[in-house]
């Protein structure tokens, strides 16, 4: 009883230690990747939120697959990783693809939910999907199913109907 009493004083006068919940600006967000084709940032309360444009001509291509894979490239990333890591007030990251005006996928990656133990093997898979997945096709199919593990996320019907 002592000891919770003394840490509800010491919490109040300032005595315990609290990380700063430092929040980046939307073009902050930016700076921490690049990609040629379009992306955008802004914050929504504490969530970075990326909107990143995706090639009408790779959806063609790659179906159903690689409408689904879209937000999981850019979620499982050092960028990523070094964003939660740098900015501690943000709760996490969602990425939207899109293709023209039409939303093709999101995927919400909440800070709780990718503990530091997690984000080697979601490095992993991510990187392997990027560097080879276009070969082998098994790649991106095991970045989507750990994705759909980790995240909350949504397709749009009119991109991942079989």
């Amino acid at each position: 009883m002592l000891w919770s009493a003394t840490m509800v004083v010491m919490a109040a006068t300032g005595c315990v230690d609290r990380p700063e919940l430092i929040m980046p600006t939307a073009e902050e967000v930016e700076t921490y990747y690049e990609y040629a084709q379009g992306l955008e940032a802004e914050l929504v309360g504490n969530v970075a939120v990326l909107t990143v444009e995706q090639s009408a001509r790779q959806l063609r291509d790659g179906g159903r697959l690689w409408a689904r894979v879209g937000p999981y490239i850019f979620l499982f990333t050092d960028e990523t990783r070094q964003l939660l890591e740098d900015f501690p007030g943000l709760a996490g990251v969602r990425v939207t693809t899109r293709v023209g005006t039409a939303q093709v996928a999101t995927a919400l990656l909440a800070r709780e939910d990718m503990p530091d133990i997690l984000w080697r093997r979601s490095l992993n898979i991510a990187g392997k999907a990027r560097r080879d997945g276009t070969q082998q096709m098994t790649l991106l199919e095991d970045l989507v199913d750990w994705g759909e593990s980790h995240t909350e996320f949504e397709y749009n019907p009119r991109f991942t109907r079989r």
